[in-house]
């Protein structure tokens, strides 16, 4: 804000240096901190910086007037390229964490790292007999696992997620009310809210199950599968 208000910008964008920037929107950055040019995702090699558009604007009330009215408007193709060649659009590049958690394997990046600076070691509710935790994991209320399961480490259980006997869960995120069965693996991967994993089912890296899906006894998915919402896979 500081920025913006000293610049006389009517646009200020948070800037953040990345080693890819193809995948974003690209700020071409002056000295004195003024956008040149803004290019959305160009393509790898052809990039003017490595600062990209993190997300977070100001804007003054004059931007307004540059958005057209009635129909769906692209702020990173349409307005911030005007701004730019009338000189009114700045950078304010941060410093510290930033993630892209729209990518599967940034999101559990990012829950790693969260896990990573958590103080408290929480202990899950063993229904049985012993059951191995490694730490870090992080869990919601209700989460109830059997005998012999291994919980972590990394991992991230919602509420009332079940975990069955010898179980292995770890560098994942089970989100509320799932049910992981007996004997199942679940390493690297996403689990939509109550979504069904069957006994002896192996989730391999990267795959993303979705809300309610059903992965029906001793099915294995290849590591970066992705199953759509209700979707029973046999």
């Amino acid at each position: 804000m500081e920025t913006h208000v000293k610049k006389g910008a009517w646009a200020t964008l948070a800037l953040c240096k990345v080693e890819d920037p193809s995948r974003y929107g690209v700020a071409d950055i002056a000295k004195d901190g003024q956008i040149k040019r803004f290019i959305e995702k160009p393509p790898k090699g052809t990039e003017p910086s490595k600062f990209i558009n993190a997300g977070v604007y100001v804007l003054s009330p004059e931007v307004l007037h540059l958005i057209p009215e009635s129909r769906a408007v692209s702020m990173e193709r349409e307005v911030f390229p005007k701004l730019a060649d009338q000189g009114k659009l700045f950078g304010h590049v941060v410093d510290g964490l930033w993630i892209d958690i729209g990518r599967p394997d940034e999101y559990l990046q990012a829950n790693r790292i969260l896990l990573d600076n958590l103080k408290t070691k929480p202990q899950p509710k063993a229904t049985r007999e012993a059951l191995v935790v490694r730490n870090p994991i992080a869990l919601e209320k209700g989460v109830v696992v059997e005998k012999g399961a291994i919980i972590g480490p990394y991992a991230v259980l919602g509420k009332n997620v079940s975990v069955g006997k010898n179980a292995r869960i770890n560098d994942s995120v089970i989100f509320q009310g799932a049910k992981i069965g007996d004997s199942a693996c679940v390493e690297g991967a996403i689990v939509g809210e109550e979504a069904v994993i069957g006994k002896n089912v192996k989730i391999g890296r990267g795959c993303v199950i979705a809300d309610h899906a059903k992965i029906l006894r001793g099915v294995s998915l290849a590591d970066g599968t992705s199953v759509c919402p209700a979707k029973e896979v046999s």
